[in-house]
């Protein structure tokens, strides 16, 4: 296990080679690859060519993403796909359980539930090395096509006063689905666990840090009009 220090900030800085840095890069791993295929198949959702495109694109983007990840485990001498094996079941699971029925259930979560992991393992690049912190942001960041799923999602709510309240309690769900997977995961994996304490400080920065998810999450939704 790695150790850590202090910053000038105060904030826990994780070192490099803390063995829970290659548990990150799995999971976001498995994230991304799974984000691929869920975005691919539900393009076939969109009522128009142009959603069909801008899905397509976001799929794209993530195996990029993916790529990135892929590398990153590489110049550790860590094999993917083993790395990635352990964490399949927890997010498949939340994935079937968030499965979007509509084509504006699986843009909300595009937007809602992929911010809501962003906002966990964005928080904790915060502690990390810059190198390392580096690959978690830019596989994290949102591109432009998010654009396209507010204009779509506002659009939807501001004629049917039903579909906002359809929408309202869709996004609820996902925050809670979300919140439990990465306790689920976090508990699952030693390593994980001791590096989210590591830049989170203990149980009540974990806590803390849930509480931030939720706030960021009420904000998304403002976005989104529900």
């Amino acid at each position: 296990m790695g150790a850590q220090s202090s910053t000038a900030l105060g904030v826990s800085s994780v070192i490099a080679d803390h063995s829970g840095i290659t548990e990150l890069f799995a999971v976001l791993a498995y994230g991304e690859i799974s984000a691929f295929y869920r975005l691919a198949e539900e393009a076939k959702l969109s009522p128009t060519l142009r959603g069909k495109v801008a899905v397509a694109k976001m799929a794209a983007a993530e195996m990029r993403h993916f790529e990135t990840l892929e590398s990153a485990l590489a110049e550790r001498g860590v094999d993917i796909f083993d790395a990635m094996a352990p964490y399949v079941r927890a997010l498949d699971a939340y994935h079937d359980s968030t499965d979007p029925s509509t084509w504006l259930e699986s843009m909300v979560k595009f937007y809602v539930g992929d911010g809501i992991a962003a906002d966990f393992y964005t928080e904790i690049a915060g502690a990390l090395t810059p190198e390392v912190a580096t690959v978690v942001r830019d596989v994290l960041a949102e591109t432009s096509h998010s654009e396209f799923v507010v204009e779509e999602v506002r659009r939807a709510v501001g004629t049917s006063r039903s579909e906002r309240d359809r929408l309202t309690l869709w996004g609820r769900r996902l925050l809670g689905e979300a919140i439990t997977q990465a306790q689920y995961v976090m508990a699952q994996r030693d390593e994980l666990t001791e590096l989210v304490l590591t830049a989170t400080g203990d149980l009540n920065g974990i806590a803390a840090l849930f509480e931030r998810m939720q706030a960021s999450h009420a904000e998304r939704m403002a976005v989104l009009g529900i």
